[in-house]
């Protein structure tokens, strides 16, 4: 019997799991491909505090990793099948058995779209990104496309008027999804109906195909690739209707990142947040860690580890 189980070993399970641990409580984290979320996959990092210099997501998970693991953390690498997470006892099943805890904290992240853009798989990380507050700085006077189809496509576009020299604004559709008049963003090009058929590039991005509405085909030439495109969705499949979500799968939490579940949390991407960063994550888990030690111990308020 766990004091908690910790679905998902990102920036946000990673954090929960320092301090639900460091708290004396029993920790199990489960994940079922831990090297492949957002941050794993992130080829720089330079704004995380705390974490001088440029690293790689991995590396930076590693050591949140093995800081929980010194406060006692346990991790595993396996396949949720079910869960039963309605009775005051969780149970979740695995495809290497069942587990119990007290408490469980949610922090699966979101899921990407169900298709890649060819080339998207192998520069990820090395001119493609998807998130231009985290990578922007890096292309300062060079030229971006993004890649979007919807408001947070344009949100970004803008931060990264800030850096760039250069923007070509590629939108699939006949217009950005949510957003009723575009606005003049400056050195941005937009190109509406025009479809991406591949980014070019071996070892680095150097630009991308696109075909027009009319037919014709294009390299758009480029140092970097931002994607925005419509489809990435939390990862909540697996709660099967025992934990309340939104319309479009997130969770429903409270200030404490707590649902109306008794004993279930959630942190990270799998609650709106307004921003998508690794600090925001980090801070969810932190929250959600700490809710917990208060639900355990029935506490009336939490109690911050000053110590």
């Amino acid at each position: 019997m766990y004091d908690v189980i910790i679905i998902g070993s990102g920036p946000a399970g990673a954090s929960a799991a320092i301090y639900t641990a460091r708290g004396n409580l029993k920790t199990l984290v489960i994940d079922k491909a831990p090297g492949t979320g957002a941050l794993a996959l992130t080829h720089k990092i330079a704004n995380y505090p705390g974490a001088e210099g440029e690293r790689t997501g991995k590396e930076l998970l590693d050591i949140m990793r093995r800081q929980a693991e010194s406060f006692g953390a346990e991790f595993i690498q396996t396949t949720i099948t079910a869960v039963d997470v309605e009775d005051e006892v969780k149970s979740i099943y695995t495809a290497d058995g069942a587990f119990e805890a007290k408490t469980v904290i949610v922090a699966t992240g979101s899921k990407g779209r169900n298709r890649m853009l060819p080339g998207e798989e192998r520069l990820l990380g090395r001119g493609i990104s998807t998130c231009a507050t985290c990578d922007g700085a890096f292309y300062e006077g060079k030229s971006v496309a993004v890649i979007g189809d919807n408001e947070e496509a344009l949100e970004e576009a803008h931060a990264l008027t800030k850096f760039a020299d250069q923007i070509v604004f590629i939108v699939p559709r006949p217009e950005l999804q949510g957003v009723e008049e575009v606005p003049e963003l400056p050195k941005t090009k937009f190109l509406f109906r025009t479809r991406p058929l591949e980014i070019v590039g071996e070892q680095s991005v150097k630009g991308v195909q696109v075909r027009h509405a009319d037919g014709s085909e294009e390299l758009v030439t480029v140092d970097g690739v931002f994607i925005f495109l419509s489809g990435s969705k939390p990862g909540t499949d697996f709660l099967e209707d025992q934990v309340p979500l939104d319309e479009e799968g997130f969770m429903i939490l409270d200030e404490y990142m707590q649902t109306s579940v008794p004993g279930v949390f959630g942190a990270g991407e799998v609650r709106k947040t307004p921003v998508k960063q690794a600090v925001v994550a980090a801070a969810d888990g932190a929250i959600a860690a700490m809710a917990v030690d208060r639900y355990i111990n029935k506490r009336s308020k939490i109690v911050p580890q000053y110590k």
